[in-house]
């Protein structure tokens, strides 16, 4: 809606994605298209193009080959620009009438394997397209000028729906649909979930997440043809299945990441009937909510494993302990690999089969408490949070255990946080000169108290990650 917004959504982006960003207009994979003005400052200056600026981008984002996935823009771009591989649209602004429909036209060119083009809606426009399709004619409604086939549309449906059918052969869950009851459905979800993640191996997850993204695309397609009512239940039911099958394999972090992922793949559909009852939390309906790490005991173990669900529970432990190990990251570079390599190594063996849903539980269940225990070891230790990061950075080396004892390896902790933090300051960690006078200054401290020279560097290379991360902490 104005362009400091766009600027501002790209340092979102970037932020999540810094990969992405690229000084070199024929770099990145995201970009701006705006237009200036004399007033401008330098925020916005940055993404205004020039003339020939503008004709490369162009020229980029009609390149399927090109890596440039996404570009923001107010105005600019929305008519009068086409490139037939543009595929998604996110609005986040009122448009009405004919602006909105051209608008729409940037992404409905079919093109290779495309059918169509998705349009995620941030807004609300629903309404107003309704009313802009009304200066249609019937014709130019039933989707055969717009750039898609109907009945190639329903056969995509049609296929897409019998493997996502197929996808969950030997799952009970058309019998326990058949009741009409609410709580039929959310059984029936739970029973859809545990068959897919039973099958990790076959990699049945990602499978029936495709075929039902192929299913709900075509849908919206061909929605105004009354073929596509005898899939609409289905559909429902396959759209509730992929929406919690996300949030149940997602790493979850224990913030709102999650809530915004899935309203993300709610807002995917088009078709307000695929999702006309909503999307239920089955954890808490049905009486899974997650654990807190604090409650997992040597009775969890067997109570989960009896579990109607062992799959569900499965997952649902492994996304709790990810979010500890993931928070844990934030303090302690080596605690957090030492676990991560934990959890790997666990679900690995499951999803081989080399484990039971039963044995990983009690696997889970023991780093559970690990990761417990590990709240209170700096304090064993005579050693604040800080300290303890740089305690198990130092001592990651043998012979400088058996050569200079704990003692002083805590006092190397204990000099080394006292330096990084008289040493950090904003955005320190992107001035290299800054860098090579830090990792100086720990080399002489090593130095100082004889850590063993064979070491010293990849300590040194350790000691410098977990400054970034505590100086992340200072200065943030």
């Amino acid at each position: 809606m104005s362009r400091r917004i766009c600027a501002d959504l790209y340092d979102q982006i970037v932020k999540l994605r810094p990969s992405w960003h690229a000084d070199d207009d024929a770099e990145g994979k995201v970009k701006v298209v705006i237009t200036g003005s004399a007033s401008d400052g330098p925020e916005l200056r940055r993404h205004v193009p020039s003339k020939d600026r503008l004709v490369a981008l162009k020229k980029r984002a009609k390149d399927p080959e090109d890596p440039l996935e996404l570009v923001v823009v107010r105005d600019m771009w929305l008519t009068g620009f086409d490139s037939p591989a543009l595929h998604t649209m996110y609005v986040d602004k009122p448009m009405r009438g004919a602006a909105l429909m051209q608008a729409i036209a940037r992404v409905n060119r079919t093109f290779r394997d495309k059918p169509g083009g998705l349009v995620v809606d941030y807004i609300g426009i629903a309404e107003s397209l309704r009313y802009a399709l009304a200066d249609y004619t019937e014709r130019d409604r039933t989707g055969k000028e717009l750039g898609a086939s109907l009945d190639e549309a329903l056969l995509v449906l049609e296929e897409a729906h019998e493997l996502c059918e197929a996808l969950l052969f030997g799952c009970p869950w058309r019998e326990a649909l058949s009741s009409g009851s609410h709580r039929a459905r959310l059984e029936a979800v739970m029973a859809a979930l545990d068959h897919l993640l039973a099958g990790r191996e076959e990699q049945l997850p990602e499978r029936f997440l495709h075929q039902e993204r192929r299913a709900r695309q075509a849908f919206a397609l061909a929605v105004s043809s009354p073929e596509t009512a005898r899939y609409r239940d289905d559909l429902a039911f396959f759209q509730a299945v992929a929406v919690e099958l996300r949030r149940a394999t997602s790493d979850a972090s224990g913030g709102a990441g999650d809530d915004v992922e899935v309203e993300t793949a709610l807002r995917q559909v088009v078709s307000e009937a695929v999702v006309a009852s909503g999307v239920v939390d089955i954890y808490g309906a049905a009486g899974m909510a997650r654990p807190d790490i604090s409650l997992i005991d040597d009775d969890f173990a067997p109570r989960a494993a009896t579990s109607p669900h062992p799959n569900l529970q499965v997952e649902l432990l492994r996304r709790l302990l990810a979010g500890e190990i993931r928070s844990l990251s934030k303090r302690n570079v080596v605690a957090e690999r030492r676990f991560s390599e934990m959890l790997e190594r666990a679900m690995h063996a499951y999803n081989n089969r080399s484990l039971t849903a039963a044995e990983v539980i009690a696997e889970l269940v023991e780093l559970a408490k690990e990761l417990r225990s590990e709240q209170g070891r700096g304090a064993s230790l005579g050693l604040r949070d800080d300290e303890l990061a740089f305690y198990d950075a130092v001592r990651q080396n043998d012979s400088a255990v058996l050569e200079l004892g704990d003692e002083v390896l805590k006092q190397i902790a204990q000099e080394l946080v006292s330096l990084v933090r008289a040493n950090t300051s904003v955005d320190w960690d992107k001035k290299e000169q800054v860098r090579a006078l830090l990792r100086s200054k720990v080399r002489r401290l090593l130095t100082k108290y004889h850590y063993p020279p064979d070491r010293q560097e990849s300590a040194v290379l350790l000691v410098m990650e977990q400054a970034e991360r505590l100086a992340s902490e200072v200065v943030g």
